[in-house]
């Protein structure tokens, strides 16, 4: 009598292998979760503080403000690390020194003496604000319309202007101004080329025909986006068609402001193996370019 062959036996338990595997990839997805989300954040507040040393070169930070009713950042874990606040937007805290504030004062009495009759025919305007000393030239004085080259009649006022600040130590911005009427012609596309050609081909008046340090000037185009009055009406526009130069309130990129004081860490021990607390890192402002610039 012949054995039968023994049938192997069948296994119900192999989905077991596909359910293991499952769960370690589960695992290790959840592994990276944490793992990402406890970041280094000595590291993150070394980039802060970069970014913010960088942005503090250009004026395009303003200072660290301590608002009493808002609630202390939590601290991180490592003692060694202290947050870093930076503040955007806001009025500026930090004041010129009072030496800039006399310096921008006399500015503008000796231009609003050589300046007298153009600014009784209101195609000059001068004013302090907190971006400096700002000396607007109107499209009507000294432009034709679409056109970067100013009158030949008009360099006497630009001479009178150079003349005033090229003995000041201050770094100076020009920047080009338009009204919101679209322009397209074979030269300039649109208002930004406009504004941008202007603030620029000014710049090079200042440095060719007036001898102006070029390491002092930055020139922006803004087209109609930064208007001073409204644009429904021809004299607002043409209050908006505009060349601005800006005395600014820095030297070499270095704002002149009274100092700010900074964020003072709670003191903590810090254990073995740790160094001391890092400092708060504290910004400084001027209001930033907010278009094509070309320095």
């Amino acid at each position: 009598m012949k054995k039968q062959k023994q049938r192997g036996h069948a296994s119900h338990e192999r989905w077991l292998v596909s359910y293991a595997d499952f769960i370690t990839l589960m695992f290790a997805f959840f592994v990276v979760l944490y793992a990402s989300s406890q970041t280094d954040i000595r590291k993150q507040a070394q980039v802060a503080q970069a970014i913010n040393q960088a942005f503090k070169a250009l004026g395009l930070f303003q200072p660290d403000k301590v608002d009493p009713h808002a609630k202390p950042a939590a601290l991180s874990p490592d003692p060694a690390v202290t947050p870093i606040n930076i503040v955007l937007g806001e009025e500026l805290s930090a004041q010129p020194t009072a030496t800039v504030k006399a310096d921008f004062e006399r500015m503008r009495k000796e231009l609003t003496a050589r300046l007298s009759n153009q600014i009784a025919h209101h195609v000059v305007a001068l004013s302090i604000g907190r971006t400096g000393l700002v000396i607007s030239l109107r499209e009507a004085g000294f432009y034709d319309s679409g056109s970067t080259n100013p009158h030949p009649g008009s360099l006497g006022s630009i001479d009178s202007i150079v003349s005033i600040l090229r003995p000041t130590p201050y770094d100076i911005r020009i920047e080009g101004h338009t009204d919101n009427v679209p322009i397209h012609t074979s030269q300039y596309a649109s208002n930004w080329e406009l504004s941008t050609a202007r603030a620029t081909h000014m710049a090079k008046i200042f440095i060719e025909n007036f001898k102006f340090e070029p390491q002092r000037l930055a020139a922006s185009g803004y087209a109609e986006f930064h208007p001073v009055a409204s644009n429904d009406t021809p004299e607002g526009r043409g209050q908006n068609r505009r060349v601005d130069i800006i005395v600014l309130p820095s030297i070499n990129g270095v704002p002149q402001i009274d100092s700010v004081p900074t964020l003072t860490p709670p003191t903590r021990s810090a254990p073995a193996g740790h160094g001391a607390p890092a400092s708060t890192a504290s910004g400084r402002a001027s209001t930033a370019p907010a278009a094509v610039s070309v320095h």
